[in-house]
């Protein structure tokens, strides 16, 4: 029987629409499209981590292949351990679970292996929002508000858990320089030690600066609240009168731990993938990401949401998360022992 050319036309027409549905076909988009994304993070709602991640949630999936849906879980525990410890171990590792955690954990790894039971070189960042100082915020009645005065003092630290920041900066300047802090561990997060702080129960809170600006500006600029001590690589910005924690110690070696301990500044509010996560996935999670944060409508957003937008690229961050883990040993070791 001979098809007719009308037949045989037709034919053609379904076979092309096909092969050009075959040709097409994005498994990437697809993949998000049914498995949407989640961001975890280590600590409660209201610091830094989620205010970044609450961006990246608003913003992300316009730029993701699949515009998935993006959902923001919070396991809290530890300064980050517990999330970070589940997140190495039983995350998925497809692509559809990525970690918004502390600048600080590639240090835990390397100081507290019983604690850090992971290794920040077999996952990859995606991309940073902005690097992050750490500042010591005291209030108005503190028994001491400038850092000389601390050294003969004692003033009160509120403190997450013994792996956050908020303790190990305090211990630093305790055990390296005398200061006169004690540090109290066991609020739930940065919010809860900072209400601790307004209760007078503690007398300063050492958290993220990008933190401090978005939600606090107010009584720091009344002079409620007083930024006496920051922590990282250089001041920040809108810091520049505020003196670095290497800055208050003279001993050189001194000061080297203290720079060593305060690298993870650089990585700051950054997203991080799971180990084996698949090459595909990742190079478009850093286009998407690299894509966002240019992007008009999410720099108006994070400055409505008072947010400091100063990105690095995902290589970049990875780049100093490395060095930070070839860090030698004796430098390893005495920051361990200063921070105990």
């Amino acid at each position: 029987m001979q098809t007719s050319p009308l037949s045989r036309a037709a034919a053609l027409v379904i076979g092309a629409l096909a092969f050009t549905s075959t040709a097409f076909a994005d498994p990437i988009a697809d993949f998000y499209k049914a498995k949407g994304l989640r961001i975890m993070l280590g600590h409660p709602p209201g610091g830094s981590y989620d205010l970044y991640a609450r961006l990246a949630a608003d913003h992300f999936r316009r730029f993701i292949p699949g515009a998935p849906t993006i959902i923001v879980e919070h396991k809290p525990g530890g300064g980050g351990v517990v999330a970070t410890s589940f997140f190495y171990a039983n995350a998925p590792r497809d692509g559809s679970v990525i970690a918004l955690f502390p600048e600080t954990i590639v240090h835990t790894q390397l100081m507290e292996p019983d604690v850090g039971k992971w290794k920040v070189q077999e996952m990859h960042y995606i991309g940073s929002f902005a690097s992050v100082n750490a500042a010591f915020v005291f209030r108005k009645g503190s028994p001491a508000i400038a850092p000389d005065m601390m050294r003969t003092l004692k003033t009160r630290a509120g403190c997450t858990g013994r792996n956050s920041q908020s303790y190990q900066y305090p211990a630093l300047l305790k055990s390296l320089d005398g200061f006169q802090f004690e540090i109290i561990c066991g609020y739930k997060g940065s919010q809860e030690s900072i209400l601790a702080m307004e209760r007078a129960e503690v007398d300063y809170v050492s958290s993220a600066w990008n933190s401090w600006r978005a939600t606090h500006k107010g009584p720091i600029e009344k002079g409620e609240m007083i930024v006496a001590i920051q922590a990282g690589l250089k001041r920040e910005k809108e810091l520049q009168t505020v003196p670095l924690m290497q800055e208050l110690v003279s001993d050189p070696q001194k000061k080297k731990v203290i720079e060593f301990a305060s690298a993870g500044a650089a990585i700051g509010r950054a997203l991080l993938t799971p180990p084996n996560t698949p090459s595909d996935k990742l190079s478009a999670l850093r286009k998407a990401f690299d894509d966002m944060v240019v992007d008009k409508d999410f720099l108006a957003d994070a400055a409505r949401r008072q947010l400091v937008i100063d990105t690095d690229t995902g290589a970049a961050v990875d780049k100093v998360a490395l060095d930070i883990a070839s860090a030698p040993k004796d430098l390893i070791d005495a920051a361990a022992t200063a921070m105990k």
